[in-house]
């Protein structure tokens, strides 16, 4: 029987629950370190990847998915004469999107599959998954789900604080020289996410900066409350969950206690370049 399915890429911040809850379709990236290539989620976990990229000498890279799978599962999804809701991290991140844009050419199903980019990735990428699972759920159309996406999109942000710049460094984004300087003054960055574009919004040193971070994004919470559903705060760390982000957590119900709040190691395509000790703090308003 003909329906309306999800498509997501394995960067999406969601649940194991949330996705057998809503028949969610996840393509995995690939992800290398140390020349060992595993397919995100399903050879390797979020945990093992930062385990593993704590203890490699070498950046992990990571891949989009060939557009063999993404043809395979757009063919597969949409083989009951289905329509498919692709929903992919930002263009600017990977070229997921665009593997997924050859494939529904390669496919001739343009009038069955709608691609969607949802200009950022982790929980964000997943609000709009989730959102346009319910509406499918509560009987919606076509048009209604992708313009409730993109009215998601206007409001969505993405506070990303990284106070590690190894990785920034070891991918090239800072020169050696300009490496050891920042390395030296213990600077710490937050990058924003807006309309699709990444960018550095501030930049600051040490505890004093994160301190202040933290309050910004307490501040603009509780400045939206009433319009705010759904948090995700999304870290990169080995071991068990750092307990300043329980904390973090915690403060935010203290705000408002309806707004759900999901706190879980990120996706190895941000951990890569974001590098240890990085979190972020996604949500979007109403």
């Amino acid at each position: 029987m003909s329906e309306i399915k999800i498509l997501t890429d394995s960067s999406a911040q969601l649940t194991p629950e949330e996705i057998k809850k809503y028949h969610i379709t996840v393509v995995p990236l690939s992800v290398t370190i140390d020349g060992d290539t595993y397919l995100d989620g399903v050879e390797i976990t979020r945990q093992q990847f930062v385990q593993k990229m704590s203890e490699s000498k070498q950046l992990p890279t990571t891949s989009q998915p060939p557009i063999g799978t993404m043809v395979d599962t757009i063919n597969e999804l949409t083989k009951d004469g289905s329509e498919v809701i692709g929903i992919f991290l930002a263009k600017v991140l990977s070229g997921t999107i665009d593997a997924a844009r050859q494939a529904v050419k390669l496919t001739g199903k343009s009038d069955l599959v709608h691609i969607v980019d949802s200009e950022l990735t982790d929980r964000s990428e997943g609000f709009q998954v989730l959102a346009a699972a319910r509406d499918i759920a509560a009987g919606k159309s076509i048009p209604e789900i992708l313009a409730h996406i993109e009215k998601i999109k206007k409001t969505q942000r993405l506070h990303l604080l990284i106070v590690n710049l190894e990785n920034v460094i070891k991918g090239g984004r800072l020169g050696p020289l300009a490496g050891k300087i920042v390395n030296m003054l213990n600077i710490h960055i937050e990058l924003q996410m807006p309309n699709g574009h990444l960018k550095i919004a501030k930049k600051g040193r040490g505890k004093k900066f994160s301190l202040a971070f933290d309050k910004r994004v307490l501040d603009d919470i509780e400045a939206n409350k009433e319009k705010i559903k759904e948090v995700g705060i999304s870290y990169v760390a080995t071991g068990s969950t750092p307990q300043k982000l329980l904390d973090f957590a915690q403060k935010i119900k203290d705000i408002n206690s309806k707004i759900d709040v999901l706190v879980r190691e990120t996706s190895p395509i941000i951990a890569t370049h974001a590098g240890m000790g990085a979190y972020a703090v996604l949500y979007y308003t109403e």
